[in-house]
């Protein structure tokens, strides 16, 4: 099975490179992060192994022993920390060992839920550390292995094998290089169990999984659909606190996301209900649903990826008035609208709702993007009133 090189080998490099900070790379089970620090990295550690795990607890300055500190070499020795927010203690030992070793060893941390989940309590890394949040792979990602630091990139057509399989497989690397539908489904359903039974249950008090199997299993049927916590709440028989903890927790361990209403009043945004996303589409039967979910997915990877390579502090929400019109996607840099997305499956007629609310936001740009359209070689941000696209061509223009 042939490898990828990611999009984030570049980024972590080049971190490594030109900063101090210790690379933390969060992200999705088996979406690449070990793959790719290996590759990077010259000594490997995971909290996993007895051993590793033997040697991390004997302290920092056992660990750079064993990593070479008292050996002669040319540039730092990079070091990789797999799964460490594992250890209770991680973030002393972290402080520790950077504190004294920083001129001598970089650092990348992984791990499979969110790394900033355990901040709580104040970061005592703060200034220490650049946060990469890794995804699965992407249309733009397949299209070039290196991000676009100096503007947005021309698209360039992805192979149709390639869109093909990301489609109807995902973007997990695994199950879209195997190409497999029984590998695929039998994939999904080893990932749900490990996430729900291994990872939540040692990483959380949460007692009742059968219960958060079923509200996994709701939140599955439900992407792209407004979060009602009280109706959840009353189907799975728990308290409407319980489920926000609940689906919080399913957010830190990367099985979905939320989009909120933007208002420039941010309060106000809060207030009213967001929408979940599952984190991968390939599940999703309802075309309609998968091309929402897939265009999520997408837009989500552009704004953290744009936003972890320091371009700007980017968001993705979504806008909806008292008069029920409303635009699927909005990206928001540096706390103004900059461009609309409406997603669809198919190539329908220019929803009305994107000229209106483009007006009332005054966001340069405004897509209508239709997943089933055959690619366009054309710049879709040259464009500023709305247009009709194909996904095809405005994915490509995104990490």
């Amino acid at each position: 099975m042939k490898m990828i090189r990611r999009i984030y080998s570049a980024m972590i490099d080049e971190s490594l490179r030109e900063h101090r900070q210790m690379a933390l790379i969060s992200g999705p089970r088996q979406v690449g992060k070990t793959t790719t620090c290996r590759d990077l990295g010259d000594v490997y550690l995971d909290w996993d192994n007895e051993d590793h795990r033997t040697l991390i607890l004997q302290g920092p300055g056992a660990v750079a022993t064993y990593a070479g500190v008292e050996r002669l070499s040319q540039a730092p020795v990079r070091i990789v920390f797999d799964e460490l927010h594992k250890y209770k203690r991680w973030k002393q030992f972290l402080k520790g060992f950077f504190d004294t070793y920083e001129s001598r060893f970089r650092i990348m941390v992984t791990g499979s839920s969110r790394l900033d989940v355990y901040r709580q309590g104040g970061d005592s890394l703060m200034g220490r550390y650049f946060l990469y949040r890794m995804h699965p792979l992407s249309v733009g990602e397949l299209c070039r292995n290196e991000p676009a630091v100096d503007g947005l990139p021309t698209p360039s057509r992805l192979p149709d094998e390639d869109w093909q399989a990301l489609w109807q497989f995902g973007g997990h690397p695994e199950p879209f290089l195997k190409r497999s539908s029984r590998f695929s489904g039998r994939w999904q359903k080893l990932r749900r169990q490990q996430l729900l039974r291994e990872d939540i249950r040692d990483a959380t008090s949460i007692q009742d999984l059968d219960q958060l199997s079923v509200l996994a299993r709701l939140l599955a049927a439900s992407s792209g659909d407004p979060l009602i916590y009280s109706e959840l709440a009353k189907k799975i028989r728990v308290s409407e606190n319980t489920i926000r903890s609940w689906v919080t927790t399913l957010r830190a361990f990367h099985f979905g996301f939320v989009v909120r209403p933007w208002f420039r009043n941010v309060s106000k945004a809060l207030r009213k209900e967001p929408r979940w996303f599952l984190r991968d589409w390939s599940g999703i039967d309802d075309p309609g649903k998968r091309a929402e979910t897939f265009c999520a997915c997408h837009l989500s990877k552009a704004v953290e990826t744009w936003t972890d390579l320091g371009m700007g502090q980017f968001e993705l929400c979504y806008l909806r008035d008292l008069q029920k019109r409303e635009v699927d996607f909005v990206v928001i840099r540096d706390g103004q609208p900059w461009f609309l997305v409406e997603a669809k499956y198919r190539n329908t007629r220019l929803s009305k709702s994107l000229a209106y609310f483009q007006q009332q936001t005054e966001a340069p740009h405004a897509f209508q993007i239709a997943t089933e359209a055959d690619y366009v070689e054309a710049d879709c941000f040259a464009h500023h009133s709305p247009v009709l696209v194909p996904a095809r061509t405005l994915f490509a223009q995104l990490p």
